[in-house]
């Protein structure tokens, strides 16, 4: 069994929750306030060890309180910090949340992330069989070395490309299984896709956006589930009806599950089936980290669909 390792962001995220989204210069009145565990890999890093994987995250905390806050909250969750370090100046990352009408709106300040560099990858031992993880919430050349590293050494590379921002597409070579929302696809894919775009549309964006033949892109559609493209074949996954309480970290969830599975060895195809399962328990949930399933729920839903 291979291990997971996830190089990317962790945040505290300040949640805010209002009946409507304001408009530009205009404050409205929120209904609570939480403080969550977050950013995109520690939600992926704390998703894959719930689900069972050994997993050890790569990153950076600011010496404040919630970098404290965020370091016992993921040694609880069984993630292995030991490649986590602290930066000196910078401040843990904070994403500022706001959620209206189960749907979610998100500033990030990257505080610490901008600090992970090739120091910060260069430590852990890669073998195959191990899942290499990371979005865009850490430098890019970071990225671009620890998948190399990653390459070099017979581990599989997941990228998960959000926050959709300006990159050099030869990060994406680097990748052999894409995971990305509709939006992102069509900023990277250059594809207009209207909301509600059809599936052949999906379909053909992804295509346009795939770097070597070998290499898997799926797309998460929300409440339609998935697409994705492995070898000549397109396949879709579809969501189940579940009452959404917050999407946020739903597409952290699906990527750290895919991670865990083929940790485990599993398929592509079987992994994806078993994330969007994951997913769709996550949504019905406050929050991003804490919100991520444990194994036996997966399994017992898995087995209910069956």
């Amino acid at each position: 069994m291979g291990k997971v390792y996830v190089a990317g962001s962790i945040n505290m995220d300040v949640v805010a929750t209002t009946t409507r989204y304001p408009r530009l210069g205009e404050t409205v009145p929120g209904k609570a306030v939480v403080f969550l565990p977050g950013g995109k890999g520690a939600n992926q890093a704390v998703a894959a060890a719930r689900l069972g994987a050994q997993t050890a995250l790569i990153g950076r905390l600011g010496r404040d309180s919630f970098g404290a806050d965020l370091r016992t909250f993921l040694a609880g969750q069984r993630v292995d910090l030991q490649h986590v370090q602290e930066s000196e100046n910078a401040p843990t990352g904070v994403a500022m949340i706001t959620i209206a009408d189960r749907d979610n709106a998100i500033v990030v300040v990257a505080g610490a992330n901008a600090e992970v560099g090739l120091a910060d990858i260069g430590g852990p031992v890669l073998r195959p069989g191990d899942v290499l993880v990371s979005q865009l919430e850490i430098p890019p050349q970071t990225i671009a070395a620890f998948f190399a590293r990653g390459r070099s050494s017979g581990a599989r590379t997941i990228l998960n490309p959000a926050p959709a921002i300006e990159i050099d597409r030869g990060l994406f070579a680097l990748a052999d299984l894409v995971i990305l929302n509709e939006t992102e696809l069509a900023t990277f894919a250059h594809r207009p896709l209207q909301e509600e775009a059809s599936l052949a549309e999906i379909a053909g964006a992804a295509r346009a956006l795939r770097t070597h033949v070998d290499q898997v892109i799926c797309v998460t559609i929300g409440k339609r589930g998935a697409l994705a493209l492995v070898g000549a074949e397109t396949f879709c996954l579809a969501a189940g009806e579940v009452e959404v309480v917050d999407t946020t970290g739903a597409g952290d969830c699906f990527t750290g599950a895919v991670a865990a599975e083929l940790a485990r060895g599993r398929p592509i195809r079987d992994a994806l089936q078993f994330a969007n399962i994951a997913a769709s328990i996550c949504v019905q949930r406050m929050g991003a980290g804490p919100s991520m399933p444990s194994l036996e729920e997966v399994t017992t839903a898995q087995g209910r669909q069956i």
